[in-house]
């Protein structure tokens, strides 16, 4: 990839329960992402945080959506817009957007930055959880949650063009590696036509081959992919410091073969984000640490 790499932070924490993950931007930046693209001769430029709104400042429910419940809406639309508008700018200037999260519920933005009306996009979306949960299914009203479903306009969000990224296609999409879905949201993602790859369909065939799989779907006909990570993607002893561990996720070892699947395609890669990093929650920064080592792999970075 011969495109400077510019990094964009959003601290954000308003879409969970659980604080901390606000501080996720800094502590991969501390953890050494600036090594990694200087060992793999690339310029990357930080263009540091954007801003968000404290929790303790906010009603929660100030803004519900009918027939619903989404914590901090209005507050997570208005950061969403401005990710939305700091990512088309990166794009435009030539420049690739690596956003840095926060929670999950930033994707909505990264996505519609990333997304040319023009264009179709693609989405190979690394996560333990389907975030595919509606304001009408969810059981927390927590939107990290729902960021799928909102890129994709499922329930409400159909009606939310700040949420909504129609040139993204459900056919395009791919969750890879799920192991902790909701009832509901298990039903919505059956009926919808998203390619979804569990744990299961991993063990059994192994990253390579379905990481593999999960590219090709989502450049099948498509003008370019946006890649989403987040970090309780792996099993916990690989990654402590995120919201929401869930234990049988994939290795260290898995997760880059994984993001070295990824930079044979980089050409086709558009966007990035790392999200749900915790550093409260973190063992000596080792979850920050390993998101890098992973940036690093899916920008190129080789043994040989």
């Amino acid at each position: 990839m011969d495109r400077t790499v510019r990094v964009l932070g959003v601290p954000m924490d308003l879409g969970a329960d659980r604080r901390g993950v606000d501080m996720g931007p800094s502590a991969i930046r501390y953890g050494g992402l600036a090594d990694q693209f200087e060992k793999l001769g690339m310029s990357c430029i930080d263009s540091g945080d954007l801003a968000v709104p404290r929790p303790e400042e906010r009603d929660p429910d100030a803004d519900e959506p009918s027939g619903g419940r989404a914590k901090f809406r209005r507050e997570t639309r208005e950061v969403c817009e401005d990710v939305r508008t700091a990512v088309r700018g990166t794009i435009d200037d030539g420049e690739f957007p690596l956003v840095l999260g926060g929670d999950h519920s930033i994707a909505i933005g990264t996505v519609a930055g990333a997304a040319d009306p023009d264009e179709s996009l693609g989405i190979v979306w690394f996560d333990a959880h389907g975030d595919f949960n509606t304001p009408q299914t969810t059981p927390s009203g927590n939107i990290h949650g729902m960021s799928l479903a909102g890129i994709l306009g499922k329930g409400s969000f159909g009606d939310e063009p700040w949420a909504h990224t129609p040139a993204v296609s459900e056919e395009n999409v791919v969750l890879v590696g799920l192991r902790d879905v909701d009832d509901e949201e298990r039903e919505l993602i059956n009926e919808s036509d998203v390619t979804a790859y569990t744990m299961s369909d991993i063990d059994a065939r192994s990253v390579p081959t379905v990481v593999d799989e999960a590219i090709d779907i989502a450049t099948d006909g498509t003008d370019a992919i946006h890649v989403s990570l987040d970090l309780d993607w792996l099993d916990p002893t690989e990654a402590p410091g995120v919201g929401t561990p869930v234990r049988g996720g994939v290795s260290y070892r898995e997760a880059h073969i994984a993001m070295e699947y990824v930079a044979e395609r980089r050409d086709q890669l558009r966007s990035m984000e790392m999200v749900e990093v915790n550093p409260i929650l973190d063992d000596h920064n080792r979850t920050a640490e390993l998101a890098c080592e992973l940036a690093g792999s899916a920008f190129g970075k080789v043994v040989l």
